[in-house]
């Protein structure tokens, strides 16, 4: 084992191919509408990481869509564009309701920010449990508060800390995304993020790399040559280092980013999304080392 790998849990767990309905619950962001900022991180887009969802349609249709595409053995209804926790709980039922019609569906996977995660939020998620698999991903990006405001994330990292507590308690799996190649961040930066993540406990782990999308705040900056994305060989060698510190019971769901077709402005090898997956295995592989090989656990 390289890395414990989201298809092969899904396959352990389900006994099948599982699928993922990507969703636009029509939700909005705190970072967005003027509760805690404007503008939104600097390398989100307008339609809040969704891009590729046909937010214009009903969120039944968009499951209903998905479903008669696919042909895997069961699905997981992911909320993914803005913040899905954003709005008050019997809303949020309502609207997750929607997309659980199917039997098919085996889990929930909500994503959204840890300043929108309190108490009742946490018990509303958690009644879904008897029903199906649920986990929330929380998008803390690093640990740093430094980088923090330069991204303009809108909350500090003690604010990721009490959302997984909450979430915790609540028997919530919480998934961490983190970002690498972020404004001002290197390995230093990265690595104390994996340790913060860890001390968490988290179900999974989101590994991104940081690309330039149009329109966004980050690619001013680009253009403005106040921003270099990492080269592939730095985002690989930094990868394979946040892999070698995951708890090794940790499901890491995903190795990089991928840029929406006609909107990436950089860098240019995020194009090819198996590309950069084959040389993180081959720099695992160089190193012969595997998630978890470096971990600590934390007293």
């Amino acid at each position: 084992m390289r890395y414990n790998n989201l298809s092969s849990y899904l396959k352990t767990r389900y006994g099948g191919k599982i699928g993922k309905i990507c969703i636009d619950g029509g939700f909005s962001c705190p970072n967005r509408d003027g509760k805690c900022g404007t503008g939104g991180c600097i390398f989100c887009g307008e339609r809040g990481s969704g891009e590729h969802i046909d937010g214009r349609k009903p969120i039944r249709e968009q499951v209903e869509d998905a479903l008669a595409r696919s042909r895997s053995d069961g699905y997981i209804a992911y909320f993914q564009n803005f913040t899905n926790t954003y709005a008050d709980a019997s809303t949020l039922r309502s609207r997750y309701d929607e997309a659980l019609y199917d039997a098919r569906i085996v889990a929930l996977a909500i994503g959204t920010r840890p300043d929108c995660i309190d108490e009742e939020i946490a018990e509303l998620i958690a009644s879904y449990r008897d029903r199906l698999d649920v986990w929330v991903e929380l998008g803390l990006q690093s640990a740093s508060d430094t980088t923090a405001e330069l991204i303009n994330r809108g909350y500090k990292t003690e604010v990721y800390l009490k959302a997984a507590d909450i979430l915790t308690r609540h028997g919530i799996p919480h998934v961490t995304h983190i970002i690498i190649g972020l404004p001002g961040e290197g390995r230093d930066e990265v690595l104390n993020t994996v340790e913060v993540i860890n001390s968490t406990h988290p179900f999974g782990v989101k590994i991104h790399s940081l690309y330039v999308m149009k329109g966004t705040s980050l690619a001013e900056m680009y253009l403005k040559n106040l921003y270099t994305p990492p080269t592939l060989s730095e985002f690989v060698s930094l990868t394979a280092d946040v892999i070698e510190r995951i708890r090794p019971d940790t499901v890491i769901h995903r190795l990089t980013g991928d840029c929406p077709d006609g909107l990436l402005l950089a860098p240019e090898w995020n194009r090819d999304k198996n590309a950069v997956l084959a040389a993180i295995r081959q720099e695992l592989e160089k190193r012969k080392t595997e998630q978890g090989k470096l971990y600590r656990p934390h007293s």
